[in-house]
């Protein structure tokens, strides 16, 4: 399982419309790797949680995935459409 599948798993385990759930990941030369996370407008609210609590988790779950896995450190970027 590549970081985008998991990153895709934990973000479809905890909205309501998980086939909404689009993840990419852009990587350009010199820079971080990008994930970005799109899901229902509906959902945003249960992925960034109160206070952003749940968006900082996530991110420091991939975070924790990447090192494990002796990738390069990654940003995550979450909207909604």
């Amino acid at each position: 399982m590549d970081i985008r599948e998991y990153t895709s798993f934990l973000v479809k385990s905890i909205v309501k419309n998980p086939d909404m759930v689009k993840v990419e990941m852009f990587e350009t030369e010199g820079e971080d790797p990008i994930i970005e996370i799109i899901v229902h407008h509906d959902d945003f609210g249960a992925v960034i949680g109160k206070g952003g609590k749940i968006a900082t988790s996530l991110r420091t779950v991939i975070q924790a995935y990447a090192f494990l896995h002796k990738m390069p450190k990654v940003k995550v970027n979450i909207d909604s459409f």
